[in-house]
């Protein structure tokens, strides 16, 4: 019952960071002029880029904090004050710019192939941003045990797999929800990013200082 628990909280937290229903517009707009299959092919690529970059991250994360010899306390203070920002932005109802620039935004009108406008900038930085990368990163680094590491791994996948079934589903979410219910989709998950934000401060702040 524990680790589904930890399972939940995780995988709400990074849904809330990565907020697939907020990049649906985005989706939209970037595969407009595409077919129906070719728009299944970029959010199955789409969703791949974000689980295999997510779990690279996971995995060499804590590699990166000794090569930087950076604590993760101070990693977590960092990560808070970056999530706190992507938060007061989503809770007005916008795409965060820390995630995606209006140059990446519109960056697929030039895009070649299909893998340059799933990677760039669908899968990064719009949904695997520098929120959800220091995130992982971070339940990583204060996971003790197999088990914990285990479950992060595991909602990485499955943060995966939902960013895939929403794209995919992109016009008819779209459809139902209308841009006033993603906006107001994406201030909910701006509330629950602010709460993470600020605790990810409190903690760093009471590990650092030994509270």
């Amino acid at each position: 019952m524990e680790v589904l628990k930890d399972f939940l909280l995780f995988y709400g937290g990074l849904f809330a960071i990565t907020n697939p229903i907020g990049a649906v517009p985005v989706f939209i707009a970037v595969t407009r002029n595409l077919s129906p299959e070719k728009r299944k092919e970029i959010a199955r690529k789409t969703s791949t880029t974000v689980m295999v970059t997510l779990l690279v991250f996971a995995l060499v994360g804590e590699w990166i904090f000794k090569f930087f010899g950076a604590s993760t306390d101070a990693f977590s203070i960092a990560g808070g004050i970056i999530l706190f920002r992507m938060s007061l932005e989503m809770l007005s109802g916008k795409l965060s710019s820390v995630k995606i620039s209006e140059e990446e935004e519109h960056i697929s009108e030039e895009a070649v192939t299909l893998e340059e406008v799933a990677i760039i900038p669908l899968a990064i930085p719009l949904l695997s941003g520098p929120g959800a990368i220091t995130t992982t990163m971070l339940y990583m680094a204060k996971s003790s045990t197999m088990i914990e590491k285990s479950i992060v791994l595991l909602v990485v996948v499955a943060i995966g797999i939902t960013v895939w079934i929403i794209l995919s589903a992109a016009n008819r979410i779209h459809q139902k929800l209308g841009t006033i219910g993603i906006k107001v989709m994406t201030r909910m998950m701006g509330l629950i990013l602010a709460s993470m934000a600020v605790q990810m401060v409190i903690n760093g702040v009471k590990g650092a200082f030994n509270i």
